[in-house]
């Protein structure tokens, strides 16, 4: 074994996620009625024997007598185990079984449970190091074989001096038994391994930290199911992001930082630095400016509908791609609007706030029914339609105005331009998007066409409208009702106060921004944008994405996928050819997808090639980003 790297590795919280004692205490103790009181002992024990604060030999003896197992739970114990296994390792069971002649698992284990796992992944018999069990005559677990250094307190340091070997050692492990290795002078190097748990008391030892065994494999160029660690992509969520998106990231093993507010671009520009992944909601402003202080970004992901608080053009430049979720929160919306619509046409906000002031006003003054109002939806895009379908259903006649030409839902009628539509309606719900050319576009005007008496929503974007004169038609009584979610400014955060000419004016509904804040709403966007976002990492995927060339794209199998962003100009796509021509490389599959400004190209080839390869592929004339996928 001269001149090679060995790589000695743990098994408990290591090779697998769990601690194999702690989970044969909850086979053996199954019904034992002090169950819950040795499972903690057992836990305690091992926590302690693991930091280096007690003896390991008294500690493994005491959780020995506490487990009160038998031969019989071990078959059992095994199959949990085998669906135990560290993510890491099952990722990369290539590298497992290739360098199966240099992986030792040493541990304080017992060889009955971990044989029959490890070898699953192609490590050998002979190179399993571990404990095993003594049983009295009804095959109940009694302790151990006292003669293996591995049962005595710095066993690990025993076993590897007996064991001579030569080569550049790796230790891999959670516990202070393994550092205790590389202390002896026994090791080059010890990682920290923390994928599934960290100990402080290993970690201040540590020289090195690795989340994954994918981090161990980049840092020394061996090979690997991914081409860079999923821990050293930093992601930063911010204005509240539902923890259920925090928990994706972070089961992908991306390095996670969370506000729960939103960041001025000032602030944001000194944040964004070495940020790989952005998640933002509606407030947060990713301009040119920040975009240019952002040296590793690779994707935004807007956990909202809209994506006009980004500089789309500038991020296409730049190589980073978009993802929102454009039908998420449409129910949640929809919803809300519905509400405010009944709300508003009954009065129920002034009757409920005289009601609190103590003042009973039985009246059906100013109080109607929705049922054959007619609704004007302005915007007939996912939650115009939506609601379309929704009002209908409640007894409403609906019509609809929008610049693009889109299929009407059930008995729903187009206006052919907005006044025609703001005429005859009761009822107007502004659903258009932030876009630029959009702002104040409901002004004046459009206020004086609506039909008097009649009920105005918006519940789309905060500068679509001209906020005075909504005002000054509530205050001449020429609209009924108002309900607004959306403001031309809004707070960045809970702590900063609202101020605005609409508070506390008759039958007006204000709400902070929360169509779409459902906890529904919220789950299902911060389940669908991160996986867009991971797809994206992963594979190249840019189905969905608001300003990439969108390419669905087969599963990658046994091949390195390379992924070029480039201008669109003339002859790209023949220079890249001629690269792999150059350097004999067969191609197993290749996609194009272009629009105005790039040029989106993916390749699948053959595993064998040449580090000149990628940087002729970097070289190439226009080239925006290159990345390369195992």
């Amino acid at each position: 074994m001269e001149n090679k790297k060995i790589f000695i590795i743990d098994f408990d919280s290591t090779f697998t996620k769990v601690e194999a004692l702690d989970e044969l205490g909850e086979i053996s103790l199954k019904d034992h009625p002090e169950k819950a009181q040795r499972l903690q002992a057992i836990v305690d024990l091992t926590n302690s024997g693991m930091e280096g604060k007690s003896s390991f030999a008294e500690n493994l003896t005491k959780r020995i007598d506490l487990l009160k197992a038998n031969k019989s739970h071990l078959p059992l114990l095994v199959e949990k185990l085998k669906t135990k296994v560290s993510d890491s390792f099952i990722r990369n069971r290539d590298f497992l079984e290739n360098y199966a002649d240099s992986i030792m698992i040493i541990s304080s284990g017992f060889k009955e449970f971990i044989t029959p796992v490890v070898t699953a992944f192609g490590i050998k018999e002979e190179n399993i190091f571990a404990n095993t069990f003594i049983y009295d005559a009804e095959g109940n677990i009694i302790g151990c074989d006292k003669a293996n250094p591995l049962s005595q307190d710095k066993g690990k340091i025993h076993q590897v001096k007996n064991m001579n070997l030569t080569g550049e050692i790796f230790v891999i492990g959670d516990g202070y038994t393994d550092y205790e290795i590389k202390e002896a002078g026994l090791a080059d190097k010890f990682y920290a391994f923390t994928e599934n748990v960290a100990r402080p008391a290993v970690l201040a030892k540590a020289e090195f930290v690795a989340p994954s065994l994918d981090e161990i494999l980049y840092q020394n160029n061996l090979p690997r199911a991914t081409s860079y660690p999923k821990s050293r992509i930093n992601v930063l969520l911010l204005e509240n992001v539902h923890t259920e998106g925090h928990r994706i990231f972070k089961t992908e093993g991306y390095t996670v930082e969370i506000f729960s507010g939103g960041l001025d671009e000032d602030e944001l520009c000194e944040k964004i630095k070495n940020v790989s992944i952005l998640g933002i909601r509606s407030k947060t402003q990713v301009t040119k400016k920040v975009l240019e202080h952002a040296n590793k970004l690779l994707a935004v992901g807007a956990f909202c509908i809209g994506t006009n608080q980004i500089d789309l053009k500038e991020c296409l430049r730049r190589g980073v791609a978009v993802f929102n979720a454009p039908y998420s929160n449409t129910r949640s919306v929809v919803e809300l609007a519905i509400g405010e619509i009944i709300m508003l046409m009954r009065g129920t906000i002034a009757k409920s706030n005289q009601m609190h002031a103590g003042i009973w006003d039985k009246s059906a003054k100013n109080s109607n029914e929705i049922r054959g109002k007619k609704l004007g939806i302005v915007g007939y895009g996912n939650i115009g339609s939506q609601l379309s379908v929704l009002a209908e259903a409640m007894g409403m006649e609906v019509y609809y105005y929008d610049v693009v030409e889109k299929l009407q839902l059930g008995n729903a009628k187009k206006c052919q331009t907005l006044n025609e539509l703001l005429a005859l309606a009761d009822v107007v719900s502004l659903h258009i998007d932030g876009r630029g050319s959009n702002k104040n576009i409901f002004g004046k005007a459009q206020f004086e066409a609506m039909k008097p008496n009649a009920i105005f929503l918006n519940l789309a974007r905060g500068p679509v409208i001209d906020i005075e004169p909504l005002i000054a038609n509530v205050k001449n009584g020429r609209i009924r009702g108002v309900g607004i979610d959306v403001f031309p400014y809004e707070p960045k955060n809970n702590d900063e106060g609202f101020v605005n000419e609409l508070c506390n004016l008759p039958n007006v509904i204000l709400t902070p921004h929360i169509g779409g804040s459902t906890e529904e709403a919220q789950f299902n966007i911060a389940q669908f944008v991160p996986n867009r976002i991971m797809e994206y990492v992963n594979t190249g995927n840019t189905f969905q994405s608001v300003n990439f060339p969108n390419i669905q794209l087969p599963e990658l199998h046994n091949a390195h996928r390379l992924i070029h962003l480039h201008d669109n100009v003339p002859g790209i796509l023949a220079q890249i050819n001629n690269i792999f021509a150059k350097h004999n490389i067969n191609i197993l599959g290749q996609y194009l997808k272009t629009n105005e400004t790039v040029g989106y190209v993916i390749t699948d080839i053959e595993k064998g090639y040449g580090e000149k390869l990628l940087d002729d592929m970097k070289a190439i004339a226009n080239t925006i980003k290159f990345r390369m996928l195992y």
